[in-house]
C-alpha cells in the first residue's frame, strides 16, 4: 500500500502540476472560455488509462498461464520503460516545462484550433495516466493483494489532486526539486524491482531459461534446482523462504521497496542490479548542479571596435 501510493503521489502531482500551469496560463490570458476544452481533454486520458486498467484486469482470464506470463512480462519491461524515460525527462525539461505549455497554448490559440486545447490536455494527462497504469499493474500482478494496493494507488492520487489545488491556491508550499529528486530515486528503485518480476514472468512463460525450463541446473543430491553458486545462471540465487515467508509482511514490504522477493532466480538478481547500478549513476549525475561557465581572466580583453555610422534614413527601425 505505501509502494502504491508514493506511486500514484508522485505520478498524480505530475499531472496536477501541468494541468494547474495550463488552467493558470488561460485564466492569465482572458480565455477561460476555453477550458471546457481542456476538462474535456483531461477526462479523455483518465478514461482511456482507467479502460486500459480494465482491459489488463478482465483480459488477461481468458488466456492460458503462459500467455499471461508472457503478456505480464512484457508489459512490465514497458512499464519500466517508459518509467525509466520520464524519469529523466522530467529531471531534464522540469526547469522548461512551464514555458513549453504555455507555448502550447499559444499556438493553438493563434491558430484557432481550439481543438487543439483538448489534445493538449488530453496528452499532458494521458502520458502520466498510461505509465501509472501499467506500474501499478505490473505491482499488483506481483504482489497478488490487488485490493490493498489499488487502495494505496487511489489514496496517493486523491493526496496529489488535494496538494495541486493547494499549491495553486498557494496555500501550501513545497520543495518540487527535492521532493521529485526523491520520489525519481524510489521510483529507480521501483522499477528495479518491476524488471526482477517480468524477468520472472517471462521465465515462467519459457520465453527466457531458468528454473522452470529444462535448461536449469539440478541439485545432484537432491534433484531439484540448483541454488546458490551451483545453480548459475539458470537456476536459483537464494531461497530465504522458509526464513522468510512468501506471503508474510516482511516479504510484502521488502518487495514494495526494493523489490526483493524471498527466491529470484540468478537472472532476476543481475537484472536488478545491472539497472539499479546503471540508471541510478545517470540519475545520481543528473541531480548534480550544471557548472555555469566561467569567462577565463587570464584570455586578453577583446578591443572594442566603434561600430560604423548608420546610413539609415531617419526614422527607419
Amino acid at each position: 500500500m505505501l509502494a502504491t501510493f508514493l506511486i500514484g503521489l508522485r505520478e498524480g502531482l505530475e499531472a496536477a502540476l501541468v494541468v494547474g500551469i495550463l488552467v493558470a496560463y488561460l485564466t492569465r490570458i482572458g480565455r477561460r472560455d476555453v477550458l471546457p476544452r481542456l476538462w474535456a481533454g483531461v477526462a479523455l486520458a483518465i478514461a482511456l488509462a482507467l479502460g486500459i486498467g480494465a482491459v489488463l484486469t478482465f483480459g488477461s482470464y481468458a488466456l492460458t498461464f503462459e500467455a499471461q506470463e508472457l503478456i505480464g512480462g512484457l508489459l512490465s519491461l514497458l512499464a519500466v520503460g517508459m518509467v525509466t524515460w520520464m524519469i529523466f525527462w522530467m529531471q531534464r525539461t522540469a526547469r522548461t516545462m512551464k514555458a513549453t505549455l504555455e507555448g502550447g497554448i499559444d499556438r493553438a490559440l493563434a491558430t484557432s484550433g481550439l481543438w487543439g486545447i483538448v489534445v493538449i490536455g488530453f496528452v499532458s494527462v494521458a502520458r502520466e495516466g498510461i505509465e501509472t497504469t501499467l506500474l501499478l499493474w505490473s505491482m499488483v500482478q506481483s504482489f497478488g493483494d490487488a485490493p490493498t494496493a489499488l487502495l494505496g494507488a487511489v489514496l496517493g492520487l486523491a493526496a496529489a489532486v488535494l496538494l495541486g489545488w493547494l499549491l495553486a491556491r498557494g496555500m501550501v508550499r513545497l520543495d518540487l526539486r527535492r521532493f521529485f529528486a526523491w520520489t525519481g530515486a524510489f521510483l529507480v528503485v521501483v522499477a528495479a524491482g518491476v524488471l526482477a518480476y517480468a524477468i520472472h514472468d517471462l521465465q515462467e512463460a519459457g520465453v527466457l531459461p531458468g528454473p522452470f525450463s529444462a535448461s536449469a541446473p539440478l541439485d545432484p543430491v537432491t534433484g531439484a534446482v540448483a541454488v546458490g553458486p551451483a545453480g548459475f545462471p539458470f537456476g536459483w540465487a537464494f531461497d530465504l523462504s522458509a526464513t522468510i515467508a512468501p506471503g508474510g509482511w516482511a516479504a510484502a514490504v521488502l518487495q514494495a521497496t526494493v523489490g526483493f522477493m524471498p527466491q529470484m532466480t540468478w537472472l532476476q538478481v543481475i537484472a536488478w542490479a545491472v539497472y539499479i547500478a546503471a540508471v541510478g549513476s545517470f540519475f545520481v549525475r543528473g541531480l548534480r548542479p550544471r557548472p555555469t561557465p566561467v569567462a577565463d581572466a587570464s584570455a586578453p580583453a577583446t578591443p572594442s571596435v566603434p561600430s560604423a555610422p548608420s546610413r539609415a534614413p531617419q526614422g527607419a527601425s
